[in-house]
């Protein structure tokens, strides 16, 4: 299917999805016909972007940074529940512009089979850019796409998910650069404790701490849960508490009414064949 494409712009984040996406791209069409853009802006993880960066060198693909703009756009800034929309349309605006001024035939992503069964507005946006999906089209699940991983030697084949940081703070509170700030620090230090899958979720002066159902116990021990609080006390909450049921991607999502994305971006995908 990739060899179809011809010349593609790749939403390359550095995660395992859009990691796996750029390395088949590579090999099947070639260096030459393939661009990697990775965005700037508060909403990403400073760690993210040395990822993308390390990982795009070492599979010797051109890449590129660009900075988009969703914190001018004030329905993202109010935190909607559709807020990925108003990101990826922001994104997916700036790669459009890129496609036509390289002679591009696609932009493509790294969405998988999986995506679509959770609440993910941001398939909308793809749809309407006429986004390709190669894994998803493929219908490779977040499973296969570790296990292919693994296979093609890809070192985040075992890489914990990393979402935006925006993703954290409950829908309707204000995204704000500061708020953000403080989740990555607070995060990274969970991370320097050894919790290497964890999510500091943010509820007001509140947050509500994700770490593996297996290491919640560890975390509670005395000691580590004491300098734990007085970290996050300084850097500025309140009140510190822990997830009892442990990590979940889209802990923030549960209790939605699911909305069906996969006829949007099957129609996306109609739409992008007739692009030049």
């Amino acid at each position: 299917m990739l060899r179809s494409l011809e010349r593609v712009v790749v939403a390359f984040s550095g995660g395992v999805d859009s990691t796996l996406v750029l390395k088949a791209a590579v090999e099947v069409l070639g260096r030459e016909n393939v661009l990697a853009v990775t965005s700037r802006s508060a909403s990403v993880a400073a760690a993210d972007v040395e990822d993308a960066v390390r990982l795009a060198e070492q599979m010797g693909a051109a890449h590129e940074f660009i900075e988009t703009d969703e914190f001018t756009n004030p329905d993202y800034l109010a935190n909607p529940t559709n807020r990925c929309y108003h990101c990826k349309t922001s994104l997916y605006s700036h790669l459009e512009r890129i496609r036509i001024e390289r002679g591009m035939r696609f932009i493509v992503n790294g969405t998988n089979a999986d995506d679509e069964t959770d609440y993910r507005p941001g398939l909308l946006a793809a749809a309407e850019h006429g986004v390709r999906a190669p894994a998803a089209e493929a219908g490779m699940t977040k499973s296969d796409i570790r296990v292919w991983s693994a296979r093609m030697g890809l070192p985040t084949h075992d890489k914990p998910a990393s979402p935006c940081l925006s993703s954290r703070v409950q829908y309707g509170e204000a995204i704000t650069p500061e708020k953000l700030r403080r989740i990555e620090a607070c995060e990274a230090y969970l991370r320097g404790l050894g919790f290497r899958e964890c999510r500091v979720r943010h509820h007001g002066d509140l947050a509500r701490i994700e770490v593996a159902a297996a290491e919640v116990e560890r975390l509670m021990a005395p000691a580590l849960r004491s300098g734990v609080d007085g970290h996050f006390r300084e850097a500025g909450y309140a009140y510190v508490t822990v997830d009892l049921r442990g990590f979940r991607s889209g802990s923030m999502n549960e209790g939605m009414v699911m909305i069906g994305t996969k006829g949007r971006r099957d129609e996306g995908t109609k739409r992008a064949a007739g692009a030049g």
